[in-house]
């Protein structure tokens, strides 16, 4: 009640949130610092214990609200210390987060131009640049910025779908023959996921064999799909891994997409690790033959460091979301507006709700220009070509595929001098699967740095390191082997 809309809150309102942005400014300035912790790891009973979290009939004062903000920002994971490599989106990027708040205080809806004219506008501008840096001429084509790349994916299966029969939209997948999909077996498992929510059914999605780098091998994906025809079912989109989420692998699109156009299948590429390398002119080169997909995921949170959440689902052919998902809601898309109604979006969107995702992405680029996301960008392969270098003959370490990686991620176990004579056997595969979890679980407690690990198929866990940081430096990529040699030599 003293806050505005109240009589004469404007004086508290403006002390509030001055309080507000000063809790703000004092946690990005720790996210930098390195002396800070990463983490101030509790277990979940603990947390609950110390604090009240629950809702109450009664209201808080003010300064109880402010106390909630600073504990929550305690405890709080700094994604944007230079020593946080756990996920593929990482980094805080000032410009971003301006524009996250700008956002947040103009509090629109993305469906019309009417009440998000100059967002509607920018994201148009920002998927057709997207779509030209694909290499869809001038751009062409249609897109949407969606809640993440799982999101992205699944509307790439719903418009691949509606573009071979487009009868599902109002009788459904009864109507219809027994559809199937292709993926890699490193894909995202957001196509099996997209596949599950659209009634195809997982069983539907063939998963592709891959090499030892975690390619897909294009004769397996022609054979699967001569295969499943010759069994009756309709081959309708063969979804291709642009920087997959492990090995960031980068499939052979070119021969993929061949093999689409032979047999007239829909071809997604999930770029949405990768699709930020075609800003870098120097390793744009993993993408070629994206230009030829129908649709692409690109996520701008993950490589651009744009704050979350910023996906983007381009289309190539113009028209096609709009007819797929259109419901010609009457009380918000009326027809007889005076302006140009193409600029009403919401109707191609599965959502009505659309929080505004494009203005973090376009303010960036204003700020940074083209040039400016490249060098971030070959910045970070940079560093993680020198984590290659620096362990792949290191004692204690072995990598988990030859060759150094095509994107930022750098697999490796590292293994403890008490493994490190033992013969290659089970028994040591067994011991080795529990190095990873404990050293991790120890950095969690130290606070000081947070790697991912994994199994993945026949290979035991192993840490899955990935730089999306551009505060990363090389000292933090020393300080990382070090930690782990530190946490991990009694194991």
């Amino acid at each position: 009640s003293d806050l505005l809309p109240a009589c004469n809150g404007e004086i508290t309102t403006m002390s509030f949130l001055q309080d507000v942005v000063d809790i703000l400014l004092q946690y990005v300035a720790k996210s930098f610092d390195r002396s800070t912790k990463v983490i101030d790891f509790h277990y979940p009973n603990e947390l609950l214990q110390e604090y009240n979290w629950e809702l109450a009939d009664q209201p808080q004062t003010l300064e109880e609200i402010l106390l909630n903000c600073r504990t929550t920002l305690k405890y709080a994971i700094k994604t944007g210390h230079p020593r946080y490599f756990n996920q593929l989106s990482t980094g805080l990027d000032m410009v971003g987060l301006a524009a996250d708040w700008l956002t947040s205080a103009a509090n629109t809806n993305m469906f019309t131009y009417e009440i998000a004219p100059v967002f509607v506008l920018l994201e148009y501008v920002t998927l057709r640049k997207m779509r030209e840096m694909i290499g869809w001429p001038g751009g062409c084509g249609d897109g949407i910025f969606s809640p993440g790349g799982a999101i992205s994916n699944m509307y790439a299966m719903l418009i691949a779908r509606f573009k071979m029969f487009p009868e599902v939209k109002e009788k459904g997948m009864a109507a219809i023959p027994r559809l199937v999909a292709f993926t890699s077996e490193h894909s995202h498992f957001s196509v099996k996921k997209g596949a599950a929510a659209l009634g195809i059914g997982t069983d539907s999605v063939i998963l592709i064999r891959c090499d030892e780098r975690g390619k897909m091998i294009p004769s397996d994906l022609e054979r699967r799909i001569v295969e499943a025809k010759q069994k009756g079912f309709v081959p309708f989109l063969v979804s291709a891994t642009a920087g997959t989420t492990v090995y960031g692998a980068f499939d052979p699109l070119i021969a993929i997409a061949d093999i689409c156009k032979k047999y007239k299948i829909w071809m997604h590429v999930d770029g949405a690790w990768g699709g930020g390398l075609l800003m870098s002119r120097k390793h744009k080169w993993k993408l070629n033959g994206v230009e030829r997909a129908n649709s692409v995921t690109w996520n701008p949170h993950k490589m651009m460091g744009v704050p979350l959440q910023c996906s983007a689902l381009l289309v190539r052919e113009e028209g096609l979301m709009q007819s797929c998902n259109q419901m010609h809601a009457s009380y918000l898309f009326q027809q007889d507006k005076h302006y140009d109604l193409s600029y009403d979006t919401g109707d191609k969107a599965l959502q009505c709700g659309r929080h505004v995702d494009v203005f973090k992405l376009w303010l960036m680029w204003r700020a940074k220009g083209t040039t400016g996301f490249e060098a971030q960008i070959d910045k970070c392969l940079e560093l993680a070509e020198y984590l290659y270098n620096k362990i792949k003959n290191r004692e204690g370490y072995e990598m988990v595929f030859d060759g150094k990686p095509q994107h930022t991620n750098v697999c490796f176990w590292y293994i403890p001098p008490s493994l490190r004579g033992m013969e290659n056997n089970e028994e040591r595969m067994s011991r080795l699967t529990k190095v990873a979890p404990v050293i991790k679980a120890r950095m969690m407690e130290y606070g000081t740095t947070m790697v991912s690990y994994q199994p993945l198929g026949d290979k035991v866990n192993f840490f899955r390191m990935v730089i999306s940081n551009p505060a990363a430096t090389h000292q933090d990529i020393d300080f990382l082997i070090d930690e782990i040699e530190r946490l991990g030599q009694d194991l």
